[in-house]
């Protein structure tokens, strides 16, 4: 299967022209969806790269994303603003999230999870709409690299006690207490910032509103679930460290989700809304992670792909509304219902999505995450019962503040919406809410 990939994408890479690889993209994700891989053990395939069950629905959900954020991008190929060198950077970024999911020890993740910042900020800093974009790539380089150091110096000393970096393998080391907590935190610290947890979540906001669409739909989409994805393949090393420290991240991860969701109904950009809102998702997500229970594990997963397709949805729906009006900002963007009707049932969709209803993915990944947080302790059912009730709340929030109202009376016309843009939206919302009907499929 991983020479399929390699090759579909070698073939992609020396293909020029724009809708060809849209194409081949689309075709490409139809065809890995039917190599469904049912088996819960690594089935190795190469010595340096493994496919389990997690690998296969997150490298899955990467082409899916960069595919929608290839067709949500015409814009960038309509002005011929470099459309060539676009395509080029998106698909080494496939190339690296590729490699960071499927890697078979620790050494090549990191080198792969270091990799993907660098397509990002040439994302960033060459497609963002404001000057602002540099001090936002520069916020996020230095904060992944700044905690990637410790990953680097743990992953040496596990290679040193062991003499094995396989992903997978039991670290078998009888650690003293303040030596165990030290070394937990070198490893997870860069996952943590990657999440991101509140407290290191600064750069997000300002990476996403800087970013041009393809960059906050990545971003949102997949780069995200690195972190999730780095937090179970290492977590796994210090069982025993882990649970003692537990208490410290579900306090932290619960609370901090609860002041950004606060922090989402003072909002008044859009993208910076739903930016948030990723950072109050990921804290729920951290803290079923580190519950360290079959319960928590299943719904991070189920909640990391749902968030990974509804944020990119709202991001790109965004982005439409951006390209009409020339701004972000909900006290212009008023009355959309009347500005752009037909767009507002996607607005509804993708906002009732967010805020976990009945039958998308998210909703079946949050019973499953409260289900786990609470079990572990009763005290966390007060912060997890405000984090629910926010989520709701900026969402609904967001909905009837862009849609009701009088709209801004310099604008005289408008398209509604075009073929493409519907079609974008739809292959957003539709895996969202069907994959539910056979959530097996995820099941870790």
């Amino acid at each position: 299967m991983l020479k399929f990939i390699f090759g579909v994408l070698m073939l992609m890479f020396l293909v020029k022209k724009w809708w060809l690889i849209q194409h081949f993209m689309y075709m490409f994700s139809f065809c890995f969806s039917f190599m469904c891989m049912r088996e819960f053990y690594c089935v190795g395939e190469s010595s340096i790269m493994n496919l389990d069950s997690l690998s296969y629905i997150l490298i899955f959900l990467s082409f899916w994303v960069v595919s929608l954020l290839m067709s949500a991008s015409m814009k960038i190929y309509n002005q011929k603003n470099f459309s060539e060198f676009f395509n080029l950077v998106s698909l080494c970024l496939l190339l690296f999230l590729i490699l960071s999911f499927g890697a078979s020890d620790y050494l090549m993740f990191y080198i792969s999870f270091e990799s993907s910042l660098i397509p990002t900020l040439i994302l960033i800093l060459g497609w963002g709409y404001q000057p602002e974009r540099i001090q936002a790539g520069v916020y996020m380089l230095f904060y992944t690299l700044f905690a990637s150091l410790p990953l680097l110096v743990s992953m040496l000393e596990i290679y040193h006690f062991t003499g094995s970096l396989v992903i997978g393998m039991s670290l078998n080391i009888i650690l003293e207490e303040f030596t165990g907590y030290v070394w937990c935190m070198f490893s997870i610290i860069a996952f943590l910032v990657k999440l991101p947890m509140y407290v290191v979540h600064l750069w997000l906001p300002k990476a996403h509103v800087e970013a041009p669409v393809a960059g906050s739909m990545i971003l949102a989409g997949v780069l995200l679930k690195l972190g999730g994805y780095g937090l179970i393949r290492v977590l796994m090393l210090f069982q025993i460290v882990s649970k003692s420290l537990s208490w410290i991240w579900i306090g932290v991860s619960l609370t901090g989700g609860v002041i950004v969701s606060l922090m989402c109904l003072r909002q008044v950009d859009m993208k910076s809304l739903i930016a948030y809102s990723s950072v109050a998702h990921m804290g729920l997500v951290l803290s079923g992670l580190m519950v360290l229970g079959t319960w928590g594990l299943n719904g991070a997963i189920f909640v990391m792909v749902g968030h990974g397709l509804c944020s990119s949805g709202l991001f790109c729906i965004a982005n439409m509304v951006y390209e009409r009006l020339g701004s972000r900002s909900m006290l212009i963007n008023k009355g959309l219902l009347s500005f752009m009707p037909s767009m507002s049932l996607w607005w509804f969709l993708l906002s009732v999505g967010n805020m976990a209803a009945p039958p998308s993915l998210n909703l079946l990944g949050e019973v499953s995450l409260i289900t786990s947080v609470v079990s572990w302790s009763k005290v966390s059912l007060f912060m997890v019962g405000l984090l629910s009730f926010f989520s709701a709340a900026y969402s609904l929030y967001m909905f009837s503040l862009s849609q009701h109202g009088h709209y801004y009376n310099c604008v005289y016309s408008s398209c509604s919406g075009k073929v493409r843009e519907y079609l974008v939206l739809m292959l957003h919302w539709l895996p969202l809410n069907l994959i539910i009907l056979n959530s097996t499929v995820m099941i870790y």
